[in-house]
């Protein structure tokens, strides 16, 4: 595996993948409640993720609505069904929990896709910023909510 920090506009990222794909993204944020430990096995290589680094830039400056990125996240059968309809939600548009479990064919789903989200490895490219509450109101984020209000203003602002 390998790894590096990236310092975007937002935060700071963690990126780990190796030649399957990205497998992580941690958001170091001061509300974070996740932790990450990188491991003494990993090797720390900024160019194996120069390309989504270059993506994460455009993204985060408004110039890209979709990534071109391989994706490698290990979850349950469940969050990774949760993650793949979480890609399918539209640059600049928000679902809310029922609506994805909606989605993934199980109606009274919304808390355990709320659960997936949270568990989400691979943030922003993974959006599950995009998800909020059947009320409209942003709810939970395991990065923090400011983080997700960020998110959600950089898209509508490039919408």
């Amino acid at each position: 595996m390998y790894y590096t920090y990236y310092n975007s506009e937002i935060c700071q990222l963690i990126l780990v993948g190796d030649e399957n794909g990205l497998s992580h993204i941690h958001m170091n944020t001061d509300e974070r409640k996740r932790t990450f430990e990188i491991l003494d096995e990993w090797i720390e290589d900024v160019d194996f993720f120069a390309d989504t680094i270059k993506q994460l830039e455009s993204y985060i400056s408004g110039e890209r609505r979709e990534f071109d990125i391989v994706l490698n996240p290990s979850g349950t059968a469940f969050q990774k069904q949760v993650w793949d309809k979480l890609i399918t939600i539209p640059y600049g548009e928000v679902r809310s929990y029922k609506e994805i479990a909606i989605m993934i064919g199980n109606e009274k789903a919304s808390r355990a896709v709320g659960m997936a989200n949270g568990k989400n490895p691979i943030p922003i490219i993974i959006p599950c910023h995009r998800v909020i509450g059947s009320n409209g109101g942003l709810t939970g984020y395991a990065f923090g909510l400011a983080i997700k209000e960020k998110l959600l203003g950089l898209e509508k602002m490039a919408h």
